[in-house]
């Protein structure tokens, strides 16, 4: 893990003209720019202060996969500039998922489901798992007045794996329905994960699990993190499980599909490719 964040800090201290050769793009592969991302624009009066970068399941250009939303090839650095980082950041996405996988069987245990039940191939057999690397500037966050590092959000599918530098920074609330919500700092766990639940293990679930609120809080050092984010496959219907509802107790969210539950919500946060001019400035 040591190595994931010292090969992302290398990627986010080159030239912003080299990091926005490499921006994201409609696969959502690659670069983001800072402020490109608004989670709680109801809250904030601009972007997030962070960048980041997205690598998804590697899928050759000729594959007939590659045709699907959040399907392709990753977009990688230059070798001669970073010459370790797609091995060691491919290394990481199948480690990460290898772990979400188990976390996953626990999961189905709790809902009353087989073990397996998430190792499906419509499920996380044939996962839409993204690794994100993330890095926050000095800045100062100010929520009087909607400056953050990250607005208030849950993720979007069944876990977040997240790993994060010694920086105090991740704030979650227990209860969105609360006047006024009550935010608390999570501790950093070196060599750890934090664990966030997220929109779609909520609907699945019935609410029985909530997804997990959360921001993040600056105070002027810079702050680097590692999400992975754990999706089902593109076709894989987000329903109510059969163990999480009852007569008096009905489905509180419609069915689905995880490619498209995806889309929209990406579609609401970032900013569209188009206001950079060329695509890549």
């Amino acid at each position: 893990m040591d190595e994931v964040f010292a090969e992302s800090k290398k990627f986010f201290e080159l030239p912003n003209s080299e990091k926005m050769k490499l921006l994201r793009n409609e696969k959502n592969r690659g670069y983001t720019p800072m402020l490109d991302e608004i989670l709680d624009p109801e809250n904030q009066v601009n972007g997030d202060y962070k960048e980041g970068y997205y690598i998804g399941v590697e899928v050759p250009a000729d594959d007939p996969q590659s045709n699907r939303p959040f399907y392709g090839p990753n977009q990688w650095p230059s070798e001669e500039i970073l010459p370790k980082w797609r091995e060691v950041m491919e290394q990481y996405h199948r480690e990460a998922l290898r772990v979400a996988k188990s976390v996953a069987r626990i999961i189905a245990l709790a809902l009353n489901l087989d073990e397996d039940f998430f190792d499906r191939p419509e499920m996380l057999g044939d996962s839409i798992a993204t690794l994100r690397l993330l890095h926050y500037e000095g800045q100062v966050s100010n929520p009087s007045k909607g400056v953050y590092g990250a607005g208030a959000h849950s993720d979007y599918g069944l876990i977040t794996l997240l790993a994060t530098d010694d920086v105090v920074g991740l704030q979650i609330c227990k209860d969105r329905n609360a006047q006024p919500q009550v935010w608390e700092y999570v501790a950093p766990v070196k060599g750890g994960f934090i664990v966030n639940l997220g929109d779609m293990l909520e609907r699945w679930s019935n609410s029985i699990f909530r997804s997990t609120l959360h921001r993040v809080v600056l105070d002027g050092q810079e702050r680097y993190s590692i999400a992975f984010f754990v999706e089902p496959s593109h076709d894989c219907v987000v329903e109510c499980l059969p163990t999480c509802k009852s007569e008096t107790n009905p489905p509180k969210f419609p069915p689905i599909t995880c490619s498209a539950y995806l889309s929209q919500r990406y579609k609401d946060t970032h900013a569209d490719l188009s206001t950079y001019s060329d695509g890549k400035a």
